[in-house]
């Protein structure tokens, strides 16, 4: 028997109210929890990438409705 699993990707977004990080099989969209710290703005970068990074992995599509963005 041979299961369709679909992977799920981060993708870049642009719609009229909202630029930004989802997920391209359902509507979760990363909203970070804060302004990115860090010592320099590349530590700030890793630090928002590991943020939005750690987000993705760990949302459930199901949890998320299948209505639009």
């Amino acid at each position: 028997m041979v299961q369709n699993i679909r992977t799920r990707d981060l993708i870049w977004i642009e719609a009229n109210r909202f630029r930004g990080w989802g997920c391209s099989e359902c509507p979760w969209v990363f909203n970070p929890s804060g302004s990115p710290t860090g010592n320099s703005f590349d530590e700030m970068m890793r630090n928002f990438e590991l943020q939005r990074d750690k987000a993705f992995t760990s949302h459930v599509c199901a949890d998320h409705s299948k209505g639009v963005r």
